[in-house]
């Protein structure tokens, strides 16, 4: 079902810790191609690629507002209000990122600061299929919101054969604030929202999970100066259990993962091998009883349970591993968190199930994959922020730095830089 290594040797860890490899160049010709098509064509491109590839015949790819009234009424209160808590819960946690810095003096006369101004217009990409993730909507929405975005416009496939949205996905989006829905998944959607249609606004940078083709048509047009969230690979989570976990929460964990899809993995980091052997047994009772049972056996294959019984050994292999998810079932948990230093987003204890942070804690879900988490950081408000940085020197501030700038000038033998400077200079003398 998984398998396992028994306290391996460290130079071999590289080779462990590997995701498992998809070479994308050959989807590349096919993606890009796509995007022409799209570039050239505009909606009508769009219209055939959404019967192609979706078997859905569409007579318009926007949302009409009937069908946005219809989705609140087509949810059940329990539901809604499971989305009301989980926005109200992520709106406080996001709320505090956005704050204005102080005006600094540098030196006297010298004053520096920055400004955050929200991207005028931004896309969300949202999947379809088996799994319409309305919850992305909350955790792409809310901080774009915050963030002062004018325009956020969101593409998502059909769900079904009635070229339909989910409704979950409609009535989140509209409780937060998005601005346009559009029908349209896959490729030809990010190419939609990278260089606009007729219909779909041109955006600035585009957010949002996907497959692997809608990965590397991100990777595309971020190649024609289309900003985008984050380099991207399958979810993926990291568990370190010792005798204090709970077998039966650990393996939950793992297989909550797994459920995503085929090409997720799993890594179960244990102290010894009955802890073990107690989250394996788990594991095969709770996967018979999965509706998406297919799905998660076969991210377990690609997946990895390493017995590690020195606990700093065990850290390190972490941190070289840099999870997107990494929960710490262990004795002193909060202690050790402390000490992690690559990881998208961290659960703390045996209560902490990465469930709450994809759904409803506050944190955002958007999080780095593949190993990314090393040196990028998940979404937040800032993703959604452009800063500008200001300065404002008096005739005293730039008495006082001039010389020195004139200085570092010359030596780059930049004459006009120093020049800059200089002819200031001679007026405010002039003026004494």
């Amino acid at each position: 079902m998984i398998q396992v290594f028994i306290n391996p040797n460290k130079k071999d860890w590289s080779a462990l810790l590997a995701r498992p490899s998809f070479d994308a160049s050959t989807l590349l010709p096919k993606v890009q191609a796509i995007i022409n098509e799209v570039r050239e064509n505009g909606d009508e491109a769009l219209l055939q690629y959404t019967k192609e590839f979706d078997q859905v015949q569409l007579k318009s790819i926007a949302l009409n507002e009937s069908s946005k009234a219809n989705a609140e009424a087509a949810l059940s209160s329990s539901l809604k209000s499971a989305i009301q808590l989980a926005k109200g819960n992520i709106e406080k946690f996001h709320l505090p990122q956005l704050h204005k810095m102080d005006r600094i003096e540098t030196m006297p006369g010298v004053w520096c600061w920055r400004k955050s101004i929200g991207i005028e217009t931004v896309g969300i990409y949202i999947p379809g299929g088996t799994a319409p993730l309305f919850s992305t909507v909350l955790m792409l929405g809310i901080p774009a919101k915050i963030a002062g975005c004018k325009n956020i416009i969101l593409c998502t496939p059909p769900s079904n054969d009635k070229g339909e949205i989910h409704p979950a996905i409609i009535y989140a989006a509209s409780l937060v604030g998005v601005t346009h829905i559009f029908t349209v998944g896959g490729v030809q959607a990010i190419a939609a929202m990278a260089y606009g249609t007729a219909t779909i606004p041109k955006v600035n940078k585009i957010f949002g999970p996907g497959n692997q083709y809608v990965t590397a048509a991100k990777q595309l047009v971020q190649q024609t100066g289309v900003a985008i969230d984050m380099p991207a690979g399958p979810s993926e989570v990291c568990v370190w259990a010792d005798d204090a976990a709970i077998p039966s929460f650990v393996a939950a964990d793992l297989l909550s993962q797994a459920e995503h899809g085929v090409d997720s993995q799993v890594l179960l980091v244990a102290s010894n091998e009955s802890v073990l052997a107690n989250v394996q047994t788990e594991l095969e009772i709770q996967l018979a009883k999965l509706s998406r049972k297919e799905i998660a056996a076969k991210a377990l294959e690609n997946s990895k349970a390493i017995v590690i019984e020195n606990s700093l050994e065990a850290l390190e292999l972490i941190n070289e591993y840099a999870p997107e998810h990494l929960i710490i079932s262990v004795e002193n948990a909060e202690i050790i968190a402390e000490k992690v230093i690559n990881a998208g987003s961290v659960f703390i204890g045996n209560y902490s199930p990465e469930s709450v942070g994809d759904y409803a804690s506050g944190t955002n879900h958007t999080l780095p994959t593949n190993g990314y988490a090393n040196a990028y950081s998940g979404v937040s408000v800032d993703s959604f922020v452009k800063k500008i940085t200001f300065q404002h020197l008096t005739e005293r501030g730039l008495v006082n730095i001039g010389n020195a700038v004139m200085e570092m000038a010359s030596a780059e033998s930049l004459d006009a830089h120093g020049y800059a400077v200089a002819v200031r200079l001679n007026d405010i003398e002039s003026k004494m």
